[in-house]
């Protein structure tokens, strides 16, 4: 069975304010927000270079950005790993979710830092 491997996804949305209940999982807004975030970044996934491999993504926290209005968003991402993908490749990946995201500004109805995208592998 192909291995599953895991790569980090961060970026900053700039029309979310942070509020200290995002920052506790089992709040109604983190779960709310969570929900949202699935439904903005598992598409574009999919979309992407590894989606049929992609197997899913784990927010695992909001922080405080450099503004009031600003709230980073982590998140772990899953794919299969198997012969079919050449590699993970992680630059590519950016280039694929930035021009999904508008040159990282647009996710859905928010807007995003364009210097904040983060995908590691």
């Amino acid at each position: 069975a192909p291995a599953v491997k895991n790569f980090t996804l961060n970026f900053t949305i700039t029309n979310l304010q942070f509020t200290t209940d995002l920052q506790n999982p089992s709040s109604r807004r983190f779960k709310s927000t969570e929900k949202v975030m699935y439904h903005y970044i598992d598409p574009l996934l999919q979309k992407s270079s590894i989606g049929p491999h992609f197997t899913g993504c784990k927010v695992t926290g909001f922080r405080s950005g450099r503004h009031r209005d600003d709230t980073k968003v982590d998140a772990v991402c899953s794919y299969k790993d198997n012969s079919s993908l050449a590699r993970f490749d992680r630059e590519k990946l950016y280039q694929e979710l930035s021009s999904m995201t508008d040159n990282v500004t647009k996710l859905g109805h928010y807007s995003l830092d364009r210097s904040s995208l983060y995908v590691d592998g």
